[in-house]
């Protein structure tokens, strides 16, 4: 499912139209992206958490060439499905 088909779902269970529907999705986007962004977490009980981590440098390897490489430390995004959602994907 992409964000069409999943607008299209929601307006469909809804009395929401297709347009509120993509502004409210946009809005979720945008909130959590932010929120994560500034070192907050988001936690949608049931569904799950999104937070910010971080990754160490460390040394790579080419695969090409097979020379090392240094990767620089970076910041990700983390994800962690709450107990509901991972109850109804092992249904």
């Amino acid at each position: 499912m992409n964000k069409t088909e999943l607008i299209d779902a929601i307006a469909a269970d809804s009395t929401e139209s297709k347009a509120a529907v993509q502004r409210i999705i946009d809005s979720l986007i945008d909130n959590v992206t932010s929120a994560v962004a500034k070192g907050d977490s988001v936690q949608l009980v049931g569904f799950g958490t999104f937070a910010s981590g971080s990754r160490a440098a460390r040394t790579g390897r080419n695969p090409r060439t097979g020379e090392e490489i240094k990767i620089a430390a970076a910041k990700t995004v983390k994800f962690s499905a709450g107990k509901a959602f991972k109850d109804a994907v092992n249904k």
